[in-house]
């Protein structure tokens, strides 16, 4: 091979060299180019939650005995798998420590694996521009701020603080209503310029994340604030019945489809110090996602299938909360409904405060307690009837057993009152509530607390128990006078077939109820107590004569036995078996203590005292009626 050959070979591999050389740059820009892209759409929401749904389903799935552990190690991660799987199921029962473990664990995933800093965070909400920030956006980061700093009272707080509770007129709107609207949660985030750090920035993300994978969605956080209640469906559109407008009237469909009216899944209300307020600025998005919380939201203690057939649940939280949902074709939409029941808040304390005469009040229902009285308590969905019972166990004695009858646990007494004797029944799709309060008889309580009174098998069993079964009775109705409650408690009787006479059955009511607190809401959503009555059951004395016997004539012995035959129809037709009074009354701001206690009852109250109690009594009854030889008279 000759010289020029050769050189010629070096050009062309000289060349080739050079190309791919050329080539591999070219490819390297390209790919860095395409990196950066995927970079740039890689750090939002969307994306960000299909990596922790991946990453967490395979740190749960995998066999950890076949990558080669160590013996401590493999131990280690199996507890830690274990613990993970248990959180995973937790959170979703509303368990906020098991909600706090998943969401540090989001945390550390998107901060060391993903790559989440501060240059790439605002891909997923632009938290340097306000502008383009959603009213859920700015919600998210005051809660998560307020909540830094007032834990769960942050909505509590933040409500105060703005006066959010307050009645207001919407645009186009005639009537006023709770709500709070998109305008007022951006003016919050204006005023207060919140100084963002990227741990908040991270915490928010993880939060919304967090939300839409294990949690309950928009209403996530909500949920666990100190509030008395959330709900959701209720109101707006339902799904169903937009094929119906569509048909009549395509002007209202688009306005619908542009989010101008509101669709079901739009409905978010907070029952809030006794009034229900809408959250305007809030949404589920869809009616999807509304159903994937309905269908979450009531599967602690595994309660059985929500189906079509079974059209709603009652369960109870693992927080305590009691949460009922409904589903089509048994209503017309998806809803659900969260009551919290605060039990370190539930004191009388808190039902007469700041009012006049309260202290008196507050004495008062301690002595109907204290004096084993079967009272019941009554008023309208919401104005507080738990609460109050709560309040009102703390009076009774320590020595007494406790035995509750409820539809779900909301009382949780165990919990405040963890070395006394209490134990909790209510009722399952197996075990109805007669036969639950019958178990009840034979387990030595000494006191029978029902959460509500609402099936006629319970209320016939709750007037029995009180004659013979325990000591006394407390227990709530939705009755809104004192004779509605008297006639619902003696109609009870009659369907459940203890008794066939009206009369018979209402003189059983009338001998067993010694006192009603009947509860009330106003408008603005204060409750308070209006009053406070006795029933005190009227004698059945015998005034027949026997006149007719003196009579010397005819008439006049027809005439003595018209008298009593007169007084007999009289008290067989429109006989009285009771009369009412009202011990406490509310006026204007003010308790005020009116017709005495009666005597029988004082003294079956002093009866059922210790001599403290009995000497703080008797000092009550002179102090508001004058009776200085009540303690004399009665013993």
């Amino acid at each position: 091979m000759n010289i020029t050959n050769i050189i010629l070979i070096l050009i062309i591999f000289s060349v080739a060299a050079v190309l791919m050389v050329n080539f591999i740059k070219r490819k390297k820009q390209e790919e860095t180019i395409e990196a950066v892209e995927i970079d740039d759409k890689t750090y939002t929401l969307e994306k960000m939650t299909a990596f922790i749904k991946k990453r967490l389903d395979e740190i749960t799935k995998i066999n950890l005995y076949d990558i080669g552990l160590s013996e401590e190690e493999l131990k280690r991660r199996k507890n830690k798998k274990y613990e993970l799987k248990k959180a995973l199921k937790g959170c979703t029962y509303g368990d906020v420590n098991d909600k706090k473990y998943v969401k540090e664990l989001i945390y550390d995933l998107l901060a060391k694996e993903y790559g989440v800093n501060e240059m790439n965070i605002s891909a997923a909400i632009p938290f340097d521009v306000p502008s383009l920030l959603t009213a859920q956006d700015k919600f998210d980061i005051i809660i998560h701020m307020f909540k830094e700093q007032f834990g769960y009272e942050a909505l509590t707080q933040l409500i105060k603080k703005y006066d959010l509770g307050k009645l207001k007129y919407l645009a186009g709107e005639t009537k006023p209503s709770y709500v709070i609207t998109t305008d007022e949660i951006n003016e919050i985030y204006e005023k207060e310029r919140f100084i963002l750090s990227f741990m908040d920035k991270l915490s928010v993300i993880v939060q919304r994340i967090y939300q839409h994978y294990k949690g309950y969605s928009s209403i996530d956080e909500i949920r666990d604030m100190n509030i008395d209640g959330i709900s959701g469906g209720v109101s707006g559109l339902p799904e169903s019945f937009l094929s119906q407008v569509a048909q009549t009237d395509g002007d209202y469909l688009s306005q619908v489809m542009e989010h101008r009216v509101p669709r079901a899944c739009d409905s978010i209300w907070i029952f809030f110090q006794g009034k229900s307020i809408r959250l305007e600025f809030l949404s589920f998005g869809t009616e999807a996602e509304l159903k994937r919380v309905c269908q979450n939201i009531y599967k602690y203690n595994n309660p059985g299938q929500l189906s079509d057939t079974n059209g709603y649940k009652i369960n109870e939280m693992k927080d305590g909360s009691r949460v009922v949902v409904v589903r089509p074709s048994f209503s017309e939409t998806w809803a659900f409904f969260v009551r919290k029941f605060d039990a370190k808040r539930s004191t009388l304390e808190q039902w007469f405060k700041g009012e006049i005469g309260c202290e008196e009040s507050i004495d008062l229902l301690k002595y109907l307690v204290k004096g084993a009285r079967i009272i019941s308590i009554t008023g309208e969905q919401g104005c507080g009837k738990t609460t109050m019972l709560m309040g009102m166990i703390e009076n009774i004695y320590e020595t007494m057993n406790i035995r509750v009858q409820e539809t779900a646990f909301e009382l949780h007494l165990r919990k405040i009152y963890p070395t006394r004797n209490i134990l909790t029944f209510r009722e399952t799709d197996t075990v109805s509530g007669q036969e639950g309060l019958d178990v009840q008889k034979k387990t030595d309580g000494s006191v029978n607390i029902i959460g509500e009174v609402a099936t006629d098998p319970v209320a016939s069993w709750m007037i029995q128990a009180a004659q013979v079964a325990s000591k006394f009775t407390l227990f709530t109705h939705h009755a809104k006078t004192f004779p509605n409650l008297v006639t619902a408690l003696r109609n009870s009787m009659l369907r459940a077939g203890v008794f066939k006479n009206e009369k018979t059955a209402e003189e059983q009511v009338v001998q067993v109820l010694n006192f009603d607190i009947h509860l009330q809401k106003d408008f603005r959503g204060k409750r308070f107590v209006e009053r406070v009555t006795e029933c005190i059951p009227i004698e059945d004395k015998n005034e027949y004569t026997f006149d007719h016997r003196k009579e010397q004539t005819l008439e006049g012995k027809v005439e003595k036995f018209i008298d009593n035959a007169t007084m007999f129809f009289t008290k067989t037709t429109n006989k009285e078996l009771y009369k009412h009074v009202n011990i406490l009354e509310y006026h204007d701001g003010t308790y005020v203590l009116t017709n005495k206690i009666s005597d029988e009852n004082i003294k079956q109250m002093r009866n059922n005292m210790d001599e403290m109690d009995v000497e703080g009594f008797d000092k009550f009854i002179e102090r508001n009626w004058g009776m200085k030889k009540a303690k004399n008279k009665n013993k």
